[in-house]
């Protein structure tokens, strides 16, 4: 692959490049969009977030694990920090994800400003979700009444495990926060662990992972300068990381043994 100096540490531009080897390799006589083109179309372009466009679609009710990290922005600060030494402060996005419990895929996700709320993002998100929801599960910043209606709006059935605060206090006039109540009073029985145990929260887990997957893999910063680039970016990361999901998930088939086999 050729670069010149200009390209260095320029991602479109690499990008660029890589693909016009790719084709020259080919043998192919194709065009390849200009670096610039890919950037103007990067703010305009409008990912579909739908689960109709998921790799894999239960078939049933679903399990649905939400929670956010943040993504640090490489702008003109950064810039003159690894230039002249100035001290800058760094700004970040926050990544909003919802991961299927049972796939360990990325559904719907968000990106939004440093100071957006994680529960101002939950009803967007669950708006994005065509399947009912059995069970929901999140961390303790999503604790509170506005969580519980947001979800048992979406699905009246669903089972909405959040661990409530320390200093939680059951309501039992308050019909939306039933289930909060009844963690609160597993929680006072039983302690913490064995409330994890029995509600399944221990799986929350693998949201964690699949940020991991992110910031380990797409990488922990946003490369775009725009937001709505940078919006464009993290759904091409997304995308990619299901993609990637599919690609090493194995399609296993039950086999039934015939009764004279076993022997």
């Amino acid at each position: 692959m050729k670069f010149n100096g200009h390209g260095i540490r320029m991602r479109l531009r690499q990008s660029e490049g890589f693909l016009n080897s790719v084709l020259e390799l080919m043998a192919l006589d194709l065009a390849v969009p200009d670096h610039t083109t890919l950037s103007r179309r990067a703010r305009t372009w409008k990912p579909s977030s739908k689960s109709n466009d998921r790799q894999s679609v239960a078939d049933g009710p679903i399990h649905v694990l939400i929670d956010s990290t943040g993504l640090k922005i490489y702008g003109a600060g950064q810039w003159l920090e690894e230039k002249h030494g100035a001290k800058s402060r760094r700004g970040w996005r926050k990544l909003h994800l919802a991961v299927d419990a049972d796939g360990g895929e990325i559904m719907p996700h968000s990106l939004t400003n440093q100071g957006t709320g994680d529960v101002s993002q939950l009803e967007p998100l669950l708006d994005q979700i065509d399947e009912e929801i059995c069970q929901f599960t999140a961390d303790g910043a999503y604790d509170g009444t506005p969580t519980y209606h947001a979800v048992l709006r979406h699905s009246s059935g669903a089972r909405v495990v959040i661990p409530p605060r320390s200093n939680a206090v059951e309501r039992p006039n308050v019909q939306a926060c039933c289930q909060r109540d009844g963690h609160i009073a597993s929680m006072q029985i039983d302690g913490r662990l064995k409330w994890q145990t029995s509600t399944g929260y221990g799986k929350r887990a693998l949201v964690e992972t699949a940020m991991g997957r992110y910031e380990g893999i797409i990488g922990p910063r946003l490369r775009a300068l725009s937001c709505l680039a940078q919006q464009t970016e993290a759904a091409i990361g997304v995308t990619i990381l299901n993609r990637m999901l599919a690609c090493g998930r194995p399609k296993s088939v039950r086999f039934q043994a015939s009764a004279g086999a076993i022997k």
